[in-house]
């Protein structure tokens, strides 16, 4: 079974385009690296009535919107391996940007053992 990397963020609305951009070199990094899948997701249904609300989770202000994403892998240590390697990429191109289009403080990240595939 495959191994999962999950997040959610909250993006200001007007910061989605740099996201989408430091998003892209991220799938272009970790696919790069051997992940088999990379998505990065933005809002558009947050709103659910059967549910607790993405909005209620991260606190969103009106002009934000949450961003999901998942990275999957072929298992855990499969995982370490190529996040040990984008971390050494990124390092070696000076580190995360400065200037982060979100809220690093309120992101929400976990590792997943795949339960149904």
């Amino acid at each position: 079974m495959s191994y999962v990397d999950g997040y959610i963020l909250p993006v200001p609305k007007r910061s989605v385009p740099a996201y989408r951009r430091m998003a892209e070199m991220g799938r272009k990094m970790w696919t790069k690296h051997g992940a088999l899948d990379y998505k990065e997701c933005v809002g558009d249904d947050l709103a659910p009535t059967f549910a607790k609300p993405f909005t209620r989770l991260l606190k969103l202000k009106p002009n934000e919107t949450a961003v999901f994403a998942y990275i999957v892998f072929k298992s855990r240590a499969h995982r370490d391996q190529v996040n040990k390697k984008v971390m050494k990429e990124m390092n070696d191109m000076g580190g995360p940007p400065k200037d982060m289009p979100f809220d690093v403080k309120r992101m929400v990240y976990g590792g997943f053992k795949t339960l149904v595939e």
